[in-house]
């Protein structure tokens, strides 16, 4: 009876950490991304549809860095479109005081070797606990981020920077101009 009594006691205990530890993990950590996580650890690929009717491939790049790339849907004698900008991103090693950081990269893929800008990034609420050059990357209203302060991004030329929060955000081009 005794000994009955003690496993009951440390199978309900064991339970009251397991659970614990699951609400610490929904409360603290809520802008979790499952899909992205699997993304990055299992190095898939995967595809989405945006409201716009954009196609999204998702990929891994570099191992980590997650690379959003829409499908080219040029009109013929456009010289450029918000497909050739291609955002690359992911985590990089934590600040000292533990919050994540990720690197961003954005490159200029135009086929037709054009200079593009005024590129504008959706971005959300985009902040971050280190500093970013806003001479790069500077979030103007919600959802929207100028990079490069609005100045051409050459053909074939690559933007960087870090940034320091307790979630990554996701980025795409939401409009550019051809130089």
């Amino acid at each position: 009876m005794m000994m009955t009594r003690r496993v009951g006691v440390v199978v309900t205990s064991s339970l009251l950490v397991f659970f614990a530890v699951v609400a610490a993990v929904l409360l603290f950590v809520p802008a979790f991304d499952h899909a992205v996580f699997m993304s990055i650890r299992h190095g898939s690929m995967g595809s989405s549809s945006s409201g716009a009717g954009n196609n999204t491939l998702t990929a891994t790049h570099r191992k980590l860095l997650l690379r959003e790339m829409e499908e080219p849907n040029r009109i013929p004698g456009e010289k450029c479109s918000k497909a050739d900008i291609v955002i690359n991103q992911g985590p990089t090693g934590p600040l000292p005081s533990g919050i994540p950081t990720y690197t961003v990269e954005i490159m200029n893929v135009c086929a037709s070797g054009c200079d593009i800008s005024r590129i504008h990034v959706t971005c959300g609420w985009f902040s971050s606990a280190r500093l970013v050059n806003p001479r790069i990357f500077k979030r103007l209203h919600y959802n929207d981020c100028l990079v490069n302060d609005g100045k051409p991004l050459v053909n074939g030329g690559t933007l960087s920077f870090q940034y320091a929060n307790t979630f990554l955000y996701h980025l795409s081009v939401s409009t550019v101009s051809c130089s």
